[in-house]
């Protein structure tokens, strides 16, 4: 059934005391209008100075909150992805500090991607690749019970940015609540993104969602956990994977050294500018724990979508 009610409401940060946008019972569904993850500071017209202007205080706006009749603390709030309508356009940008590689990259870099937001047609990167797409919302999740404004950008116990890219269309998310009515927000939406969303930003782009949402009572979670309708990589599955490693000790250096062999390939074999390897990484590159138990050396892998480059 279509929502009957659209949210234009947002805010920034997580807190208990917000007053809700709009209140609604177990079973209903709501449509958001989800602001993309500048807060409306970049446009298709923007460019790499504008990324050195954001205003981060602006940074991660979320759509909400909803207060769900009968949520109690222990209970269960059930998220069902509808759907999702892509607004044509997105960014990927490259902030300097931020990122898996920020100490290399230090440079202010943008991509600006237009895209059909009906057909989801693979959308080029320059003339080195097309990237398919899969829409989703890095951002859901509740209010937590600890009081005052918690920051958007780290996801917590009850969800929030967890840039979890399988949050797609036919997904069921579950989320514990700790606090009446649950007080649910969404937002950070992307066309696409790999596992790791290493350069910091995926393919960000404002789009609407559609939600449906119902309660499990007294089910206590101790973190959240996603259903998804059936095979998750099948948009980037066609022709196989190049794929790096790294080898080591310490988990993030080895997903520093996989992410950094692939961006080397890239420059080398196709002509690439390394910053466009990055960020083209971010948006369809998957990093994977391979190995974590062959003591003292654990195995990251990166693997790289053949069918965006052939």
């Amino acid at each position: 059934m279509a929502p009957k009610r659209t949210i234009h409401a947002h805010h920034y940060g997580w807190d208990n005391s917000f007053r809700p946008a709009v209140r609604i019972a177990p079973g209903e569904s709501l449509e958001f209008e989800v602001v993309d993850a500048a807060g409306g500071q970049l446009s298709p017209a923007s460019t790499v100075d504008d990324v050195g202007r954001l205003d981060f205080a602006r940074i991660n706006p979320v759509s909400g909150p909803v207060y769900v009749d009968g949520a109690e603390p222990g209970d269960i709030l059930k998220v069902s992805v509808l759907s999702f309508a892509p607004s044509g356009w997105g960014w990927t940008a490259n902030i300097p500090g931020f990122g898996l590689l920020a100490e290399e990259f230090t440079e202010p870099a943008l991509h600006v991607w237009r895209y059909d937001g009906h057909t989801l047609a693979p959308s080029a990167f320059g003339s080195w690749a097309r990237v398919p797409l899969k829409p989703f919302a890095g951002t859901m999740g509740v209010a937590p019970a600890e009081p005052g404004c918690h920051s958007i950008v780290p996801p917590r116990r009850v969800g929030g940015n967890m840039d979890l890219r399988d949050i797609a269309a036919g997904s069921e998310l579950h989320l514990p609540v700790e606090v009446a009515g649950a007080l649910f927000s969404v937002g950070d939406t992307h066309a696409a993104q790999g596992d790791g969303e290493v350069c910091g930003t995926a393919l960000e782009s404002p789009m609407s969602v559609a939600l449906r949402f119902d309660l499990v009572k007294q089910s206590p979670l101790a973190s959240p956990r996603l259903i998804t309708p059936g095979p998750v990589t099948r948009h980037l599955d066609e022709r196989g994977y190049r794929v790096t490693t790294g080898i080591g000790p310490d988990l993030m250096a080895a997903a520093r050294d996989a992410v950094r062999s692939t961006i080397d390939w890239l420059t080398r074999d196709y002509g690439m500018p390394a910053m466009d390897a990055y960020q083209l990484c971010s948006v369809c590159g998957d990093l994977r724990i391979s190995e974590i138990v062959d003591v003292p050396n654990w195995t990251v892998s990166f693997y790289f979508p053949r069918v965006v480059l052939e």
